[in-house]
């Protein structure tokens, strides 16, 4: 691993919990990497396979989906969805060769800016130990901000 490896981490984040809990984190002045990027989704329900793996896909090298708390989704099941996709997607890593821990599932209040500090700091270093992405450079170069662009919609 390089010393100087900075890790693209995408988190699809709810806007009722944890994405309030990014901005108290910010409002806070509670430092965290920069390198994470933030897509506020209406709850983690509407994020499906697909966008977790087109995010891989791209050559970021973490993706985190981070909703309400269990028992508090405010659309009642959507972050239950979101575990089971999460879920999956580990599974479909797990079968090609790819490391099931570039990917996770976080549960947040909107009072949570601390956790939502320390989580970034979790997926920073938990993507630093496993390195760079192996799609990285496999295809086209990342954009981040226009796969930004292009998850607004959801």
């Amino acid at each position: 691993m390089k010393e100087d490896f900075e890790p693209q981490i995408l988190g699809f984040c709810c806007k009722y919990c944890a994405y309030a809990a990014a901005d108290l984190a910010g409002s806070m002045r509670l430092n965290y990497p920069p390198n994470i990027k933030i897509i506020q989704v209406p709850c983690t329900g509407r994020v499906d396979v697909i966008h977790i793996l087109k995010a891989l896909e791209s050559g970021l090298d973490g993706v985190f989906v981070a909703g309400c708390l269990e028992g508090e989704c405010h659309f009642l099941k959507g972050n239950l969805m979101a575990k089971r996709r999460v879920k999956q997607v580990k599974e479909i890593l797990r079968s090609i060769g790819m490391d099931p821990e570039r990917v996770e599932m976080f549960n947040l209040s909107s009072a949570m800016g601390v956790r939502f500090a320390e989580i970034a700091r979790e997926m920073t270093e938990r993507i630093k130990k496993l390195g760079p992405s192996p799609l990285k450079g496999k295809g086209k170069p990342v954009d981040v901000g226009s796969y930004l662009r292009a998850c607004s919609a959801i």
